[in-house]
């Protein structure tokens, strides 16, 4: 799997190593686990957190990645290309979480250009998919951000942790629209600078 490297981040395989980093940074924010990795129990512990990055990681549908803030060099998050259909050129990225010092920051954005940076330009997707749960805003709004285009909502699309029946928001991007979305997310990027 593919090393991804920024200004502010680098994004490598995700591993049991990187448990401790995102358990300092991510385990103790119940607002965060109420929204990914949704198919795994909410880790309680280190302990719990490397489970779920050993089980997040070996699944054959995923290339997870851990979020490597090089001005920390820890782990303040991971995210995931999902879905990955090489003869159709496309590709999701998804299972995203980063702690609090990472969200709308350089990390974040970065992240995002170096994913789709990779599929388009290195992998020659056609399509990148993102999607969130309709109730989570800070997601919806991040998504947005980045420039993605709203494609739809699957209603009653799966079921939350809590029991309740989710809707999936989908957006993407797609390859004729990639080198504007690309020039805004390296402006962006800048004015962290």
């Amino acid at each position: 799997m593919t090393t991804l490297l920024g200004r502010h981040v680098r994004l490598e395989p995700l591993a049991k190593n990187h448990a401790a980093a995102l358990w300092k940074y991510t385990g103790h924010d119940a607002e965060l686990w109420k929204w990914v990795v949704t198919k795994y129990p909410i880790p309680t512990s280190e302990n719990e957190m490397a489970e779920l990055v050993e089980k997040m990681a070996s699944e054959t549908t995923r290339e997870g990645f851990a979020v490597i803030d090089l001005q920390r060099q820890e782990a303040v998050g991971s995210t995931s290309y999902l879905d990955i259909q090489p003869d159709a050129e496309t590709i999701e990225i998804g299972s995203t979480f980063y702690g609090e010092v990472a969200r709308r920051s350089a990390i974040n954005t970065e992240t995002k250009l170096l994913l789709m940076t990779e599929a388009f330009e290195s992998r020659g997707m056609e399509r990148v998919a993102i999607k969130a749960d309709n109730l989570n805003q800070r997601s919806l709004v991040a998504i947005a951000r980045i420039g993605a285009t709203y494609e739809g909502t699957l209603r009653s699309h799966v079921i939350r942790r809590d029991g309740t029946r989710r809707d999936t928001v989908y957006f993407s991007v797609i390859k004729s629209e990639w080198p504007a979305v690309k020039a805004e997310l390296e402006r962006k990027l800048s004015s962290y600078n």
